[in-house]
């Protein structure tokens, strides 16, 4: 199991309790404890735990908004006006990247039957096309992230560097003045290479996505072509948009 992957599954862990203890960790990944060890001191650096002795806590609480399945009964309606308006942007026989997330996947229920090239590591979101007689679909393989159902690491972001795109559809853990952010590392990264690999970047966003920073940083504003939200997004936060120069479209 390769270091990051390895990262992603102690961060994992973290969902049945505060505390892990070093030797069930190693029991677990079935590795040593120096390699444990490493891999601590890298989360810890990350702000994600505190390393203390015999283990490692938290820093925080996890947040419920890691998990899929709550993330989709948070705002619906929103996010089905989102999914609605973008949806409409997508013109037949593009190639289309679609990132996790529950506003992306209120998107892809609106993009059933038309004739697309799908890109995506949602597991979610593959299986809204699954009897899908227009669209072609490609999954981008690589590590399974449980709780988002999004697939990451080496080999996802080896995939995307084969690929071109005509069109980028993302979420997001968070937007402010600095730029775009999102939850860990290895989303972070499949995101990245997602970007680089699109002529056209679109973020989907609730209102709610504005003003907060999530734990790492993803890319600076000016990476973003359009962005599309709600009407109670906050006059403050389109005003932000406007200095940076990205387009945005209140559904």
């Amino acid at each position: 199991m390769r270091a990051i992957e390895r990262q992603l599954k102690i961060q994992q862990l973290f969902n049945a309790g505060v505390f892990i203890d070093a030797e069930n960790l190693c029991r677990r990944l079935r590795t040593s404890e120096s390699t444990v060890r490493r891999d601590l001191i890298a989360l810890e650096k990350q702000g994600f735990l505190r390393r203390v002795h015999g283990g490692a806590i938290a820093v925080e609480a996890r947040e419920e908004p890691l998990d899929f399945d709550w993330s989709s009964r948070r705002n619906p309606e929103e996010k089905e006006r989102i999914g609605k308006a973008v949806a409409g942007l997508v013109e037949d026989g593009q190639t289309v990247i679609l990132d996790g997330g529950s506003t992306v996947a209120a998107v892809a229920r609106n993009l059933q039957g038309r004739s697309l090239q799908i890109i995506t590591n949602s597991i979610p979101i593959a299986e809204i096309f699954y009897d899908s007689k227009c669209a072609e679909v490609t999954l981008t393989g690589g590590f399974l992230y449980p709780r988002l159902g999004v697939l990451l690491g080496p080999f996802c972001e080896q995939m995307l560097e084969q690929v071109a795109a005509d069109m980028l559809i993302m979420g997001i853990g968070g937007i402010t003045e600095n730029g775009l952010s999102n939850s860990n590392t290895l989303i972070v990264g499949s995101e990245r290479k997602m970007i680089e690999v699109s002529r056209k970047v679109i973020v989907v966003a609730d209102h709610s996505k504005f003003g907060r920073s999530a734990m790492v940083h993803l890319a600076p504003l000016d990476k973003v072509d359009l962005v599309v939200s709600d009407q109670a997004l906050n006059t403050r936060f389109q005003q932000l948009l406007e200095r940076h120069h990205v387009d945005f479209v209140l559904a």
